[in-house]
């Protein structure tokens, strides 16, 4: 017997320890760590992820044993063990629930309960629809079906005013509760296969080896093998023979087969009946990339800077030894080339390479640059995977066949063996951070991860965070400067419009100057691309006789019309309603939209320039990855005239026939309440901006703004990064705010107003009674914010408050929220979350 040590996927803060007795024929391979089982909890069978074989010593409580080993090969390697248990420690999050995160979805098997109609209930039940009584909606299905099924049983067992029902119908024996074991949703694909029995040989010196010889080998194979065999079978043989030598392996694929000769169809039972051939299957690996990806030649050679910074690099990956570099480097200085040639040095030495990026739309350009130098060694992983797709990548990557993995921020528990480079492209950017469940930070875990391999770790931007500059600046990284563009090409030149100032048109939403700047683009055939960072047609609806705006029932907040659709949508929670209503205070039918988004910047071009070949990319049109792909693959090509998006179309694309790139409205993100609205605002600006003039011609920027003299704008226009850090950096010293502290948000979220607002204050003042039992000089350093409604006061029928905690030192700010944390795990409807490092303050 076996002990072992277990982290069950539920929220549990310690791990917990199990017997597991292996089969005879087991014994001398039963290594369990990092493949998961299925374990006893409470009555309930839950997936569990073995960390340990622990020492068989006495123990003064009864273990129970492991039901069921669910993997046949571990899914994660024992190297990133302590990684997982340092989250679950900094983060505040059952270590369980931080492993099932890093797996992909549809691995966690375990019991569920399901409402049963009993014989009893189906007699009584039944009168309910005649009665004069309410009927639960749920009825109907439950009578029908004679159950319901695991999700509507969770929600219907969830909900407070269906229990005091539940609870009766039980009582009355008209319903039951069963718990069923609930399987993997996803699994590996395998496709069958056939081969020749043994003793089925082909002379080597037939000459009778290729498909040009089939006929002459079909021939043959009739006259030597014993008893009658038809034509068609003995080509079959033939075909297998022929296909199993030429690829080495005499497993062939029944498609290739068929596909070799259609005929083989009809023959295979026969052969299989005769027992000249047998019938296996095989592992297939579906692949995620799609159409063909655009092919990047290696570069003759690299700019000085380049070669500077790729020797530092390389010498850090020959020591071996764990070293952070920030490289800085503007657009188009490079960047991509000198992480393809880390990438070279670190696979020459037999180590492996992560590659990450804050959003799947940058995926996309690096997967090119990848594949094109390192073929079938690089995987992907990222949401816009199918679940079959990224399990099937998963494995590779786990099995050591992959030694590049790319993607977004869930990339960092890829299942690599050895990492000895990651590379955080766009470091800066706040998609790194997960706003919900296990809220860690891509980029942060990537230094320590980099850490605990002893490995290299680039963090790229033209833009770097505030943060991590400062890191530079003070030593804790390496900083590696690209200042100039490859090819001594320039900066575009940026231009300010004062939208304050009335031009001609004044309902259009492009000024003059950017409508002429366009048009003189269009007949120079050269492209441009136009950003606005809000999706849909309008910001809102707003009644014309009242003003108020037509808003979202489950949130506070405006719902934004979408003009395609016909409909207003709620960007927060999916709500949607049609655009034919009246307003809910007047009862009004005049409704205008108010406020605009890229659907009606695509409109207005389309009308200013009906000639324009125009397309737009944002989360409403590249749902779709094949048709997200074909539209940067015609860009490229230089089949699209315009290009509007938000901002995924301003970081990390190239696309060398840009030469305009016209913001919309540069002030959407300034007068958010968040202390990085101004660094944002600098970041997308200087990012988009680095899209023009990246090919033979010289790029033009024209900025749209009510707020032509803010700091963020003014640095943009003048490619003044380290100006904008010293500013900020005056700023954020007082009142204190990161670099200069650390933070740790608590979001306090439930249905009930008052009960929210209640937990809210007892959080800030269990905070405030923690920090007074501590010494002067912690107390002198520690600060609570709050409680305060957010931003966004209600989001999905829920409302939300937030307390934020401030202070220098990592460990009295982990020992406040210590005591908070216990409190979230009381349960009940008013939640309390835990966000330390927070990026998003809404």
């Amino acid at each position: 017997m076996i002990r072992l040590e277990v982290a069950v996927a539920a929220p549990l803060s310690q791990t917990l320890s199990y017997l597991f007795v292996p089969e005879e024929h087991l014994l001398s391979d039963h290594c369990l760590v990092g493949k998961r089982v299925l374990v006893p909890l409470g009555g309930r069978q839950l997936t569990g992820y073995v960390l340990a074989e622990l020492p068989n010593e006495d123990v003064d409580y009864i273990l129970k044993p492991v039901i069921e080993v669910l993997d046949r090969l571990p899914l994660f390697h024992p190297n990133i063990i302590p990684f997982f248990r340092w989250i679950a420690g900094y983060y505040h999050y059952p270590l369980g629930e931080v492993i099932k995160t890093a797996l992909p979805g549809g691995l966690n098997p375990g019991s569920e309960k399901k409402i049963l109609l009993t014989d009893a209930g189906r007699e009584q039940l039944a009168f309910w629809q005649h009665a004069s009584l309410p009927e639960p909606a749920w009825l109907p299905d439950l009578l029908v079906k004679g159950s319901l099924t695991a999700s509507a049983s969770k929600k219907l067992l969830g909900d407070k005013k269906q229990k005091k029902v539940i609870r009766e119908l039980l009582g009355l024996g008209q319903i039951m509760i069963s718990h069923e074991v609930r399987k993997d949703g996803i699994r590996q694909k395998e496709e069958t296969c056939y081969s020749l029995a043994p003793g089925i040989l082909l002379p080597p010196d037939c000459g009778l080896h290729t498909l040009q010889a089939l006929d002459s080998l079909t021939e043959y194979l009739q006259k030597e093998l014993p008893g009658p065999l038809k034509k068609s079978e003995a080509k079959t043989l033939g075909v297998l023979l022929i296909l199993g030598r030429e690829s080495g392996n005499p497993l062939v694929p029944r498609q290739e087969l068929l596909k070799a000769y259609h005929g083989s169809a009809a023959a295979l039972p026969a052969l299989l009946g005769k027992k000249l051939i047998m019938r296996g299957a095989t592992r297939v690996f579906r692949n995620p990339f799609g159409s063909q990806l655009a092919h990047f030649p290696r570069p003759e050679r690299l700019t000085d800077e380049q070669q500077e910074t790729v020797v530092k690099i390389s010498a850090a990956i020959d020591a071996g030894q764990f070293q952070p570099f920030l490289l800085y480097g503007v657009t188009g200085s490079g960047k991509t080339e000198v992480y393809l040639q880390a990438a070279e040095k670190t696979l020459k030495r037999g180590r492996d390479v992560l590659v990450l990026v804050p959003e799947i739309a940058l995926a996309t350009q690096l997967e090119s640059h990848f594949v094109s130098r390192f073929g079938d060694q690089v995987v992907l992983l990222h949401s816009g995977l199918s679940a079959g797709e990224r399990f099937d990548q998963w494995s590779l990557a786990a099995s050591g066949k992959a030694k590049i993995v790319i993607g977004a921020r869930s990339a960092i528990f890829a299942p690599l063996a050895d990492p000895g480079l990651i590379v955080v492209d766009e470091e800066h950017d706040p998609g790194y951070k997960q706003d919900d469940s296990l809220r860690y930070h891509g980029r942060d875990l990537a230094v320590l991860r980099a850490r605990n391999h002893n490995a290299v770790v680039i963090l790229g931007s033209a833009t770097p965070s505030v943060t991590s500059y400062y890191h530079a600046m003070t030593g804790k990284y390496a900083l590696l400067r690209l200042a100039r563009r490859v090819e001594g090409r320039s900066m575009p030149v940026v231009t300010i419009v004062d939208l304050r100032k009335k031009a001609a048109q004044p309902k259009c939403i492009f000024h003059s100057e950017l409508r002429e700047a366009l048009a003189k683009n269009l007949a120079r055939k050269e492209q441009s691309l136009l950003l606005l960072n809000r999706r849909g047609f309008s910001a809102s609806l707003l009644c014309q006789a009242c003003g108020t705006p037509v808003a979202c029932t489950h949130c506070h907040v405006s719902l934004v019309f979408h003009k395609k659709k016909q409909r207003l949508v709620c960007h927060y929670c999916g709500y949607s309603v049609t655009d034919k209503l009246v307003c809910g205070t007047c009862r009004s039918e005049t409704l205008v939209p108010m406020g605009f988004g890229t659907e009606r910047i695509e409109e207005e071009a389309r009308t200013l320039f009906p000639e324009a070949r125009i397309a737009r990319l944002d989360s409403d049109t590249a749902t779709d990855r094949k048709k997200f792909l074909q539209v940067l693959k015609s860009m490229y090509n230089n089949e699209i005239d315009i290009l509007i998006g938000t901002q995924m179309i301003a970081k990390g694309h190239h696309f060398p026939h840009v030469t305009l790139v016209g913001v919309a409205w540069a002030d959407g993100g300034l007068n958010m309440p968040d202390f990085r609205a101004a660094e944002r605002t600098f970041q997308l600006i200087s990012q988009v901006t680095g899209r023009a003039g990246r090919g033979d011609r010289p790029g033009r920027v024209i900025v749209q703004t009510m707020q032509p003299d803010h700091y963020s704008i003014v640095f943009a226009r003048n490619h003044q990064y380290e100006e904008l850090y010293e500013h900020e950096l005056t700023i954020r010293r007082q009142p204190r705010f990161p670099p200069f502290v650390r933070l740790i948000a608590f979001l306090i979220h439930g249905e009930g107003e008052s009960e929210v607002r209640k937990t809210a204050e007892l959080v800030a003042m269990r905070c405030r009674e923690t920090i007074k039992g501590m010494s002067r000089i912690s107390q002198a350093a520690l600060e609570v914010l709050g409680p305060a409604p957010a931003p966004l006061e209600r989001l999905c029928d829920r409302y939300r408050w937030q307390v934020l905690l401030k202070g220098e030192r990592l460990d009295e700010l982990h020992q406040v929220c210590a005591g908070i944390a216990e409190m979230a795990k009381a349960g009940g409807d008013t939640r309390i979350s835990v966000d330390v490092d927070p990026e998003n303050m809404m």
